[in-house]
Protein backbone atom coordinates (compact mmCIF):
# COMPACT_ATOMS: atom_id res chain seq x y z
CA UNK A 1 0.00 0.00 0.00
CA UNK A 2 1.55 3.37 -1.05
CA UNK A 3 1.28 6.26 1.23
CA UNK A 4 -1.53 7.88 -1.10
CA UNK A 5 -3.40 4.42 -1.03
CA UNK A 6 -2.83 4.41 3.39
CA UNK A 7 -4.12 7.85 3.75
CA UNK A 8 -7.11 7.15 1.48
CA UNK A 9 -8.01 4.21 3.42
CA UNK A 10 -7.19 6.46 6.59
CA UNK A 11 -9.67 9.03 6.20
CA UNK A 12 -12.20 6.19 4.96
CA UNK A 13 -11.80 4.72 8.35
CA UNK A 14 -12.27 7.79 10.05
CA UNK A 15 -15.54 7.73 8.34
CA UNK A 16 -16.11 4.49 9.99
CA UNK A 17 -15.58 2.26 7.29
CA UNK A 18 -14.90 -1.45 8.27
CA UNK A 19 -13.17 -2.40 5.05
CA UNK A 20 -10.71 0.10 5.16
CA UNK A 21 -9.82 -0.14 8.13
CA UNK A 22 -9.32 -3.83 7.77
CA UNK A 23 -6.75 -2.52 4.87
CA UNK A 24 -4.90 -0.54 7.25
CA UNK A 25 -4.51 -3.67 9.73
CA UNK A 26 -3.49 -6.24 6.50
CA UNK A 27 -0.68 -3.28 6.37
CA UNK A 28 -0.04 -3.09 9.78
CA UNK A 29 -0.94 -6.11 11.60
CA UNK A 30 2.53 -7.76 11.39
CA UNK A 31 4.47 -4.86 12.58
CA UNK A 32 2.23 -4.75 15.66
CA UNK A 33 2.79 -8.01 15.91
CA UNK A 34 6.48 -8.16 15.54
CA UNK A 35 6.86 -5.50 18.03
CA UNK A 36 3.91 -7.60 20.64
CA UNK A 37 6.29 -10.48 20.14
CA UNK A 38 9.46 -8.87 20.86
CA UNK A 39 8.04 -7.36 24.38
CA UNK A 40 5.97 -9.92 25.55
CA UNK A 41 8.35 -12.52 24.36
CA UNK A 42 4.80 -15.02 23.36
CA UNK A 43 3.19 -15.85 19.85
CA UNK A 44 -0.13 -16.52 21.83
CA UNK A 45 0.06 -13.20 23.86
CA UNK A 46 1.40 -11.10 20.80
CA UNK A 47 -1.50 -12.40 19.00
CA UNK A 48 -4.23 -11.47 21.88
CA UNK A 49 -2.40 -7.94 22.22
CA UNK A 50 -2.06 -7.18 18.14
CA UNK A 51 -5.91 -7.82 18.76
CA UNK A 52 -6.33 -5.23 20.77
CA UNK A 53 -3.97 -2.89 19.75
CA UNK A 54 -5.94 -2.61 16.87
CA UNK A 55 -9.41 -2.40 18.71
CA UNK A 56 -7.78 0.17 20.54
CA UNK A 57 -6.73 2.08 17.17
CA UNK A 58 -10.07 1.66 15.70
CA UNK A 59 -11.70 3.16 18.97
CA UNK A 60 -9.62 6.02 18.68
CA UNK A 61 -8.92 6.45 15.18
CA UNK A 62 -11.06 9.90 15.18
CA UNK A 63 -8.00 11.35 17.36
CA UNK A 64 -5.26 10.07 15.17
CA UNK A 65 -3.27 13.47 13.84
CA UNK A 66 -3.07 12.86 9.83
CA UNK A 67 0.32 14.86 10.00
CA UNK A 68 1.55 12.60 12.34
CA UNK A 69 3.13 9.01 10.40
CA UNK A 70 0.27 6.29 11.14
CA UNK A 71 3.02 3.35 12.03
CA UNK A 72 4.59 5.75 14.73
CA UNK A 73 1.00 6.32 16.04
CA UNK A 74 -0.09 2.40 15.77
CA UNK A 75 3.21 1.76 17.48
CA UNK A 76 3.15 3.56 20.35
CA UNK A 77 -0.43 1.90 21.00
CA UNK A 78 1.33 -0.85 20.86
CA UNK A 79 4.28 -0.78 23.03
CA UNK A 80 1.80 1.67 25.81
CA UNK A 81 -0.46 -1.78 25.66
CA UNK A 82 2.29 -3.96 25.96
CA UNK A 83 4.29 -2.51 28.60
CA UNK A 84 1.22 -2.32 30.23
CA UNK A 85 0.60 -6.07 29.94
CA UNK A 86 4.08 -6.71 30.89
CA UNK A 87 2.87 -4.67 34.04
CA UNK A 88 0.58 -6.79 34.95
CA UNK A 89 1.56 -9.76 33.63
CA UNK A 90 4.67 -10.36 34.24
CA UNK A 91 6.14 -7.89 36.67
CA UNK A 92 3.32 -7.77 39.18
CA UNK A 93 3.34 -11.77 39.08
CA UNK A 94 7.27 -12.02 40.07
CA UNK A 95 6.56 -9.32 42.87
CA UNK A 96 3.22 -10.93 44.36
CA UNK A 97 3.29 -14.53 43.87
CA UNK A 98 5.93 -16.78 45.37
CA UNK A 99 8.44 -17.80 43.00
CA UNK A 100 11.47 -19.81 43.98
CA UNK A 101 14.39 -17.76 44.00
CA UNK A 102 17.51 -18.62 43.04
CA UNK A 103 19.79 -18.93 46.28
CA UNK A 104 23.76 -19.10 46.08
CA UNK A 105 24.92 -22.67 47.61
CA UNK A 106 26.54 -20.62 50.30
CA UNK A 107 23.52 -18.88 51.36
CA UNK A 108 21.03 -21.79 51.01
CA UNK A 109 21.51 -22.43 54.97
CA UNK A 110 19.63 -18.96 55.50
CA UNK A 111 17.08 -19.11 52.97
CA UNK A 112 13.78 -17.87 54.33
CA UNK A 113 15.93 -14.73 54.98
CA UNK A 114 17.38 -14.76 51.61
CA UNK A 115 14.29 -15.33 49.90
CA UNK A 116 12.59 -12.29 51.59
CA UNK A 117 15.17 -9.79 51.23
CA UNK A 118 15.21 -10.91 47.23
CA UNK A 119 11.21 -10.55 47.38
CA UNK A 120 12.32 -7.10 48.81
CA UNK A 121 14.88 -5.93 46.62
CA UNK A 122 12.61 -6.90 43.42
CA UNK A 123 9.45 -5.12 45.09
CA UNK A 124 11.62 -1.84 45.61
CA UNK A 125 13.07 -2.13 42.27
CA UNK A 126 9.70 -2.57 40.30
CA UNK A 127 8.19 0.63 42.81
CA UNK A 128 11.41 2.67 41.45
CA UNK A 129 10.22 1.52 37.51
CA UNK A 130 7.00 2.61 38.20
CA UNK A 131 7.98 5.89 39.79
CA UNK A 132 10.22 6.57 36.73
CA UNK A 133 8.62 9.29 34.37
CA UNK A 134 7.45 8.13 31.02
CA UNK A 135 10.37 9.22 29.18
CA UNK A 136 12.85 7.02 31.18
CA UNK A 137 10.58 3.98 32.17
CA UNK A 138 9.69 3.05 28.85
CA UNK A 139 13.05 2.57 26.62
CA UNK A 140 13.65 0.73 29.90
CA UNK A 141 11.37 -1.73 30.02
CA UNK A 142 11.65 -2.06 26.26
CA UNK A 143 15.45 -2.48 26.74
CA UNK A 144 15.23 -4.64 29.49
CA UNK A 145 11.34 -6.60 29.74
CA UNK A 146 11.26 -5.75 25.69
CA UNK A 147 14.81 -7.52 24.57
CA UNK A 148 15.15 -4.93 22.39
CA UNK A 149 18.36 -2.89 20.86
CA UNK A 150 19.24 0.65 21.37
CA UNK A 151 18.51 0.91 17.57
CA UNK A 152 15.10 -0.84 17.68
CA UNK A 153 14.26 1.09 20.43
CA UNK A 154 15.27 4.73 18.83
CA UNK A 155 13.49 3.56 15.94
CA UNK A 156 10.24 2.91 17.68
CA UNK A 157 10.45 6.15 19.99
CA UNK A 158 11.40 7.96 16.62
CA UNK A 159 14.41 9.48 18.21
CA UNK A 160 18.18 8.72 17.69
CA UNK A 161 20.24 5.70 19.54
CA UNK A 162 22.32 8.27 21.09
CA UNK A 163 19.09 9.63 22.94
CA UNK A 164 18.48 6.21 24.12
CA UNK A 165 21.65 6.08 25.36
CA UNK A 166 21.19 8.95 27.44
CA UNK A 167 17.26 8.27 28.61
CA UNK A 168 18.29 4.80 29.65
CA UNK A 169 21.66 5.84 31.75
CA UNK A 170 19.21 8.70 33.58
CA UNK A 171 16.66 5.67 33.87
CA UNK A 172 18.80 3.28 35.89
CA UNK A 173 20.56 6.65 37.84
CA UNK A 174 16.97 7.81 38.83
CA UNK A 175 16.83 3.73 39.74
CA UNK A 176 19.67 3.93 42.16
CA UNK A 177 18.53 7.26 43.87
CA UNK A 178 14.79 5.76 44.09
CA UNK A 179 15.99 2.38 45.33
CA UNK A 180 18.43 4.22 47.92
CA UNK A 181 15.90 6.36 49.02
CA UNK A 182 13.38 3.26 49.51
CA UNK A 183 16.47 1.52 51.96
CA UNK A 184 16.74 4.67 53.71
CA UNK A 185 12.99 4.36 54.59
CA UNK A 186 13.16 1.01 55.99
CA UNK A 187 15.93 1.63 58.15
Amino acid sequence: MDETELETALREAQMGSSIAFGQVYGEFSTRVFGLCRKMLGSHAAAEDATSEVFERAYEALGQYDRDRPFDRWILTIASRHCLNRLRRERLEKRLFHDEPVEVPAAAASSSPLVAFENREQRRALLLAIDALPENYRVPLILKYYGDLSYDEIAEHLGTTRNNVAVLLHRAKRELRVGIGASRKEES
